[in-house]
């Protein structure tokens, strides 16, 4: 089974960057596809960003585009979500997914094979 553990959340003022990281044990998780979802205080979880690691492919949620960048490095079995020019509603909790089949699209959550346990983001205006 594959274990996900987030960091790198806290507390920035709009306009500012934060890279989060999700690190992976398993030797499986080399074959996964890995995604980042959020879940804004009082809404449900939606997605972020995701990255097909065979295929090297991204997606992104249009609210994010041009601002948040999903990157892997293997070597640390770590996952980054780079955050730049933050925003008040960026605010939520962040979590990163795995997925053993995933050929890109649309990702639900209920669709993930693998959470974290989540990083906290607050976005101060």
């Amino acid at each position: 089974q594959v274990q996900l553990v987030e960091s790198g959340g806290g507390l920035v003022q709009a306009g500012g960057s934060l890279r989060l990281s999700c690190v992976a044990s398993g030797r499986t998780f080399s074959t996964l596809a890995i995604g980042w979802f959020r879940q804004p205080p009082g809404k449900e979880r939606e997605f972020v960003a995701t990255l097909d690691w065979f295929g090297y492919s991204t997606n992104y949620a249009d609210s994010v585009k041009g601002r948040f960048t999903i990157s892997r490095d293997n070597a640390k079995n770590t996952v980054y979500l780079r955050m730049n020019d933050l925003k008040p509603e960026d605010t939520a909790v962040y979590y990163c997914a795995a997925r053993s089949t995933f050929n890109g699209g649309l990702w639900r959550p209920w669709e993930s094979d693998y959470w974290g346990q989540g990083t906290q983001v607050s976005v101060s205006s």
